[in-house]
């Protein structure tokens, strides 16, 4: 086994969009960094040590973890940032495709968070960051599914956060806002489409992307996700971006129903 005098992180999903950005700074601050993409690729963050890796497996999550441990001899950092995106009516959703989105954005973080914790345990100390959204504290039209995973990861982020802290490790969580990768593209659409909910899904998928085009920069979430991972203190939540600050403002000072009406109103939605 070989021994890093640095910290070693683990940044899941790192192929691309937040991961990669996210990888790509924690490398330039001096850990050691292992990215994980479920496919192989030869074209991975820079200064970054990429390995194959799907979150939904747990063979597949235990030779990540083993193969960082064999080779560094610790993990001070996990960055759970896969994810998959859903959009459409939750109606139109068939319980197979809600099953497999909640496998790779909770059950996956639950994966490589029961995996790591050994390490961490031993060592005294570690930090396991999440990437939520600004969705799991926001839940839109159009996105019940998805918001239910991040409400779901925000929940279980704290709860975590409580029993490990006495073993120096802590949880924290990231929110972004709308960000400009290729994240909005590659979201999945209703395997069960239904005609009735067309327009007022199209109307909302316009807004988001929209959004996402002129959103905040994968590497001004990555900057977060650095602070988050290196504050000495850290906080329960970290929010990413403008719009991620602005929406959970609205949300915590407007009275509920006018700020039901404003949303339903910024998506061109019937008040």
């Amino acid at each position: 086994m070989k021994r890093n005098s640095g910290k070693t992180a683990i940044v899941t999903g790192a192929s691309s969009g937040i991961g990669r950005a996210s990888a790509e700074a924690l490398a330039k601050a001096g850990f050691t960094v292992f990215g994980t993409s479920r496919r192989t690729t030869s074209k991975g963050p820079s200064g970054v040590i990429m390995l194959t890796g799907d979150v939904t497996d747990d063979a597949s999550v235990a030779a990540v973890v083993k193969s960082v441990i064999d080779e560094t001899g610790r993990i001070d950092l996990l960055v759970n940032n896969a994810g998959s995106g859903l959009s459409g009516g939750a109606e139109e959703f068939s319980t197979e495709e809600a099953k497999a989105l909640f496998d790779v954005n909770v059950f996956g973080i639950a994966r490589m968070t029961r995996a790591v914790l050994p390490t961490m345990r031993a060592q005294g100390q570690g930090r396991i960051v999440n990437i939520s959204s600004v969705l799991g504290l926001v839940p839109t039209p159009y996105m019940a599914l998805y918001s239910a995973t991040k409400f779901a990861v925000e929940g279980y982020s704290e709860s975590l956060d409580h029993e490990v802290r006495e073993f120096g490790i802590r949880v924290v969580l990231v929110e972004p806002g709308f960000t400009n990768t290729s994240f909005e593209q590659n979201r999945t659409l209703p395997d069960q489409p239904m005609p009735l909910y067309d327009r007022a899904r199209a109307k909302v998928d316009a807004y988001f992307r929209k959004l996402a085009a002129t959103g905040d920069s994968a590497e001004l979430v990555a900057d977060v996700v650095l602070k988050a991972a290196q504050d000495r203190s850290p906080k329960t939540r970290y929010l990413a971006g403008k719009n991620a600050h602005q929406l959970n403002m609205l949300r915590r000072l407007m009275p509920a129903q006018l700020f039901d009406m404003s949303l339903r109103k910024e998506m061109s939605l019937p008040v």
